[in-house]
């Protein structure tokens, strides 16, 4: 992880202390700052590879301003938090954080996320995405073709498009409002209210792409993607 530029938001400052001093002792370069207000300033500047960021800070909150980062900014955001409950971590993926991890957190997974973080959005990043692979899953958009471990799987545009999206942010775990919101923004179509405990069409249609890889790789596809309760979904390369 060498020459990583990681902005820490973080209010306590021993905590913020010891976080830095081990993620330094990996060779990361690491700015503290210790309110919303000034972090929003830093996080949007365009200096750093990744933001760390707690929830409960003076000023703007942690979950406002990785609301108003998402206006500005792609950089990814870990939230670190005491508010480790299950609506918080739905809340913090929401609004736009790359992954979440309640406190007390142990200094090697939080590196481990790190570099997971840093691999998706480089992945991401990578080609502007007209192809992407996945583990034993390959996708060409210009084609609109899905095939995993050489298999063609037999997909509607929509799920087609889905399946896109959780491939090039492979291990991430996307909420089903995240889902809904991109997938309309990658076809182009204007935002709208999405209730996923009233309309279930996300779920239904991950079932179809999990029959669909299932069908092309038999015991081995619909194992790709899997739920996370409470949250939503991710697929998983290795199944």
């Amino acid at each position: 992880m060498v020459d990583v530029r990681i902005l820490l938001i973080e209010d306590d400052e021993k905590l913020a202390e010891r976080t830095a001093e081990y993620l330094q002792s990996h060779k990361a370069t690491v700015e503290i700052v210790p309110d919303g207000e000034r972090g929003l300033e830093r996080a949007a500047s365009g200096e750093h590879e990744l933001v760390l960021l707690d929830l409960m800070l003076p000023g703007i909150d942690g979950l406002e301003l990785c609301r108003k980062l998402r206006q500005r900014s792609k950089v990814p955001v870990i939230i670190l938090s005491a508010r480790g409950d299950e609506v918080d971590r739905i809340v913090g993926l929401e609004v736009g954080a790359d992954d979440y991890m309640p406190k007390p957190f142990s200094p090697r997974e939080l590196l481990a996320r790190i570099r997971a973080v840093l691999r998706r959005h480089s992945a991401a990043q990578g080609d502007d995405e007209d192809s992407v692979t996945t583990g034993p899953l390959e996708i060409d958009r210009a084609r609109r073709t899905a095939t995993i471990a050489g298999a063609s799987c037999e997909l509607t545009a929509y799920q087609f498009d889905l399946l896109w999206l959780l491939a090039t942010q492979a291990e991430r775990v996307l909420s089903r409002n995240q889902l809904h919101a991109q997938v309309r923004a990658l076809r182009g179509e204007p935002a709208m209210d999405f209730d996923p405990t009233v309309d279930r069409s996300i779920d239904v249609h991950l079932s179809k792409i999990r029959q669909a890889l299932d069908a092309a790789s038999p015991g081995r596809g619909a194992a790709m993607i899997k739920t996370v309760r409470g949250v939503g979904y991710v697929l998983s390369p290795q199944g």
